[in-house]
């Protein structure tokens, strides 16, 4: 099956008990019969808690970072382990995306089964089925491009005894690790020609660049981040220069860094990587933006330093039901752990409905949350009551994303337009 048959696919999915939130009355519909519909998110028979994303705030992200990379002259390869939803995956490929990042083998698995034709995968892979999984991929596909980290020369060792007998080698490129107490990737420069003399020894694996995440430096700041970036790009024109590759086929050289927080700094710094033996795939990896937030990447993205480039919008919005108001000073609604982020931050109190019309939640914070249950502390102006809807934002997609299996995309008059679905 291609990837677009797979993609219109998921739209033949029937609703049912799986998906929280959807209008009970929906069971039994197609996804895509549900879509005509085109229902109401407020009126229309969804149930609370529900997460929707905007679909003007989506379609407004996509574009930036698509002409932001297009303007520094960077390739890009989102973080997919942010949506693992292939319906976004394609839209950041229909623009311009070079290809997906992820994480773990099962990520790689989604993304294959939708088509996805290019794969970074930003950790180093020394379990042997998916690597002989991987193997399988590359022989039967020959247009599929796979990279993936190495950080040691035992890992490269297992690498190789797992991919012994296939006929075409795994690219791989050299994780610098961001400083002596990072999470992983080696630790010096001496270490990274150790392990890359490991994998040049091997005749399963291709030594095509290096790569590293400006996100663990310690202390991150703009002059230590760029001071980091310059290492790594001075690491690539080292191994060229000692001849490091020169594989056969070789025909662009990888380095590629950059979350959501630092993605300015690596424009700055890949913009001075010298000329080298190869042209080279100067690869941005941020998956946040997506989505963006109403906390943490609120606080960090790069736009707030270089604000004449843009600036990304939040994009999803938790709707809850007040259940329960036992005091002046405080209420409760029906989302909690189970529903919103809350590895950064609690979520953000940002709107109220009742009856039609939407206000500000003045006065009112969630300080807390249950399984199943918000705790709100509300001032003594606070107008809020038992059964209005409140709004809420959350701090990090990557945590928030993973809670929804089929996440409805509303217009700013709450028309359902699409639902997108996560595989997690």
């Amino acid at each position: 099956m291609s990837g677009s048959e797979a993609l219109a696919r998921l739209t033949e999915d029937r609703v049912d008990h799986r998906f929280k939130g959807l209008p009970p009355d929906a069971d039994g519909l197609t996804v895509a019969e549900l879509t005509a519909q085109r229902r109401n998110l407020f009126t229309d028979g969804f149930t609370t808690p529900v997460l929707a994303l905007s679909a003007e705030r989506l379609e407004h992200n996509l574009a930036l970072m698509e002409s932001y990379a297009t303007r520094h002259g960077l390739a890009f390869a989102p973080h997919g382990k942010t949506t693992m939803a292939p319906q976004l995956f394609q839209r950041q490929l229909e623009r311009g995306a070079w290809g997906i990042t992820l994480a773990v083998p099962h990520q790689v698995r989604v993304a294959r089964a939708y088509g996805v034709q290019r794969v970074f995968l930003a950790n180093e892979l020394v379990d042997p089925a998916a690597l002989r999984w991987i193997a399988g991929e590359l022989a039967d596909d020959e247009d599929f491009r796979f990279v993936c980290y190495v950080d040691s020369v035992g890992g490269v060792e297992l690498m190789d005894a797992a991919l012994r007998g296939n006929a075409r080698p795994v690219d791989v490129v050299v994780e610098l690790a961001a400083g002596a107490g990072a999470r992983t990737g080696v630790r010096t420069e001496a270490e990274c020609a150790a392990v890359a003399d490991a994998v040049a020894a091997t005749g399963t694996l291709r030594l095509v660049g290096v790569a590293g995440y400006e996100g663990e430096v310690s202390g991150a700041d703009p002059e230590r981040v760029h001071a980091w970036l310059r290492r790594l790009v001075a690491l690539a024109a080292d191994f060229d220069k000692a001849g490091r590759f020169a594989a056969e086929g070789l025909d662009e050289i990888v380095v590629s860094a950059g979350g959501s927080a630092w993605f300015d700094a690596v424009a700055d710094v890949f913009a001075e990587i010298p000329e080298l033996s190869r042209p080279v795939l100067k690869l941005l990896r941020s998956g946040a933006y997506v989505s963006h937030d109403d906390g943490h990447y609120r606080k960090v993205t790069p736009f707030n330093r270089i604000p004449e480039e843009g600036a990304l919008e939040p994009a999803f919005r938790l709707w809850t039901q007040i259940v329960s108001r036992p005091s002046p000073g405080q209420a409760f609604a029906n989302a909690g752990k189970r529903d919103a982020a809350h590895d950064l931050d609690l979520p953000f109190a940002q709107v109220v409905r009742r009856g039609g019309t939407e206000r500000p939640a003045t006065g009112i914070e969630v300080t807390a949350l249950s399984d199943q249950h918000a705790w709100l502390a509300t001032a003594p102006d606070a107008d809020l009551e038992v059964g209005d809807w409140l709004g809420l934002g959350l701090s990090h997609p990557c945590t928030s994303f993973d809670k929804w299996q089929l996440i409805p995309v509303t217009q700013a008059d709450g028309t359902v337009v699409e639902y997108v679905r996560t595989f997690f």
